[in-house]
């Protein structure tokens, strides 16, 4: 029942944060980054972490809540090597509150809500907010920073 409420919830969150997106409208820069991030989140689904790792530029510095301090592509490497291994994101949506660009710089505050799948096989809901910040490299949106994480809501 449990896992009922929770996926009743998701649906519901998403619903509202959904409704709040079609309200605005994004310019044609806008809408390029926001392509570029559903990208590497699609890129994220893939059971091969080298995938989404490579919209991490080198130079990438982030700092997720749970963490102390702020991490380098290589020990994001470290970490989604393992995650990746452990379980698997089977559903997510992200629904964009701020786009800014100028340039070949932008950054983006977004919501996420996502079902993870462990090794048990039972679902586990995240939702959370991030903030990705991008700088264009060809004609490719690459993360040099970013910040964010899962907002725990009380039971």
């Amino acid at each position: 029942m449990k896992n009922f409420l929770g996926i009743a919830l998701f649906f519901f969150v998403l619903l509202l944060w959904s409704a709040n997106t079609i309200a605005q409208q994004w310019s044609d820069e806008q809408k390029a980054v926001w392509a570029g991030v559903e990208k590497y989140w699609e890129a994220g689904m893939s059971s091969d972490p080298t995938d989404f790792l490579s919209y991490f530029d080198d130079t990438y510095h982030g700092w997720q809540y749970q963490s102390g301090a702020p991490s380098t592509k290589a020990q994001l490497t470290k970490v989604m090597s393992y995650w990746f291994k452990k379980g698997q994101t089977k559903l997510y949506t992200i629904t964009p509150a701020t786009i800014w660009v100028n340039g070949n710089f932008a950054y983006v505050h977004y919501y996420y809500s996502m079902v993870n799948e462990g090794t048990d096989g039972k679902p586990m809901i995240e939702r959370g907010r991030w903030t990705d910040i991008l700088m264009k490299k060809g004609d490719k949106w690459m993360l040099v920073g970013d910040h964010g994480g899962e907002i725990k809501l009380e039971d």
